[in-house]
């Protein structure tokens, strides 16, 4: 899966009914029309003819995720129990699912998920997807609430992340070299006088893979500008050793499968490069002994239109 690309999703059921493969067909629309997720199914496939052995081998290897909708048809053809020539399909699918789980269990358990749609049960899934030792995923309802387990698990965001921890008080103040929170020393880039600054950059709360940053520096425009990077300058004088900030897409971002890229100058100078994705934040610490100006900026690249404007923080920049 490539920067800012949809995951590329691939639907691998049985046709236990004409029911349950319509219902497949409407969860799948579902993903794709109403949550973004590159889907593929077999449903959308069949106006030409084509080798369907080759068509669900390379889309078994290609997705970043394979959802096994759940039925006792395919849990007969993944477990061994069906007659040959009962359900081919999903004879087929599901024995390149376990050959992808025999050569690298750990990445096959979090690429292939186990999905249970209303009507089916635990007792559904295969026996060789592990149900009751391993995560399988439960869809409610076909809305973004009824699936947001399975939505976690392939944006890597989880639907209650662990707080940012706090200072431990069970040391003196500044032990271990740090410094107590009213440290005159450390200083927000948030409250100080900005030497510069571009049109939509503000100082805000941000939300960033859940922990709440109120000192941030956000970049959220309205439209499109020709400003395409968001940037700040302060002043250092020459007193401050380092600079701290976690960087991110903010969580509530529009557009999730956004990716922020972040620098950082110190007098002129490039020091920090790098980028971040919802959930997948970034922490930054750079150098500034003896240095005079900072800089940082933020951008998401390839914006050409109002649906692709970047949702992007540094979360507390601190000097120090």
């Amino acid at each position: 899966m490539s920067d800012g690309a949809a995951p590329r999703v691939f639907i691998s059921y049985a046709h236990d009914t004409p029911e349950h493969v319509e219902r497949v067909r409407v969860f799948a629309t579902f993903l794709r029309h109403d949550v973004g997720l590159d889907v593929r199914m077999d449903q959308w496939d069949d106006h030409v003819r084509r080798d369907w052995s080759i068509w669900a081998a390379t889309h078994l290897t290609e997705a970043d995720f394979v959802l096994v909708i759940v039925s006792p048809q395919y849990k007969n053809s993944g477990d061994g129990m069906a007659p040959p020539h009962v359900g081919r399909g999903s004879h087929y699918e599901t024995a390149i699912i376990r050959n992808h789980l025999t050569r690298n269990l750990r990445c096959g358990i979090e690429r292939v998920l186990p999905v249970i749609l209303p009507g089916y049960s635990l007792d559904d899934v295969p026996e060789f997807l592990t149900p009751y030792s391993t995560t399988r995923f439960r869809v409610k309802e076909f809305t973004e609430d009824g699936i947001a387990g399975l939505l976690a698990a392939i944006t890597g965001r989880a639907e209650h992340p662990m707080p940012e921890r706090g200072e431990w008080r069970g040391g003196a103040p500044g032990e271990g070299g740090t410094r107590a929170p009213n440290d005159p020393r450390t200083r927000s880039v948030r409250a100080m006088p900005w030497l510069a600054q571009s049109v939509h950059i503000r100082g805000d709360t941000a939300l960033i893979d859940g922990v709440r940053y109120d000192d941030s520096i956000v970049l959220r425009p309205s439209s499109s500008t020709r400003d395409d990077v968001g940037f700040v300058e302060v002043d250092l004088a020459g007193a401050y050793r380092r600079m701290k900030s976690v960087v991110g897409v903010v969580d509530d971002a529009i557009e999730t499968f956004q990716v922020g890229h972040f620098r950082v100058f110190v007098d002129g100078h490039p020091r920090y490069e790098g980028k971040a994705a919802v959930g997948k934040p970034a922490t930054v610490e750079v150098d500034l002994t003896g240095s005079l100006k900072l800089r940082l900026e933020m951008c998401r690249p390839g914006v050409s239109h109002e649906a692709r404007l970047p949702e992007l923080a540094w979360g507390n920049p601190t000097l120090c």
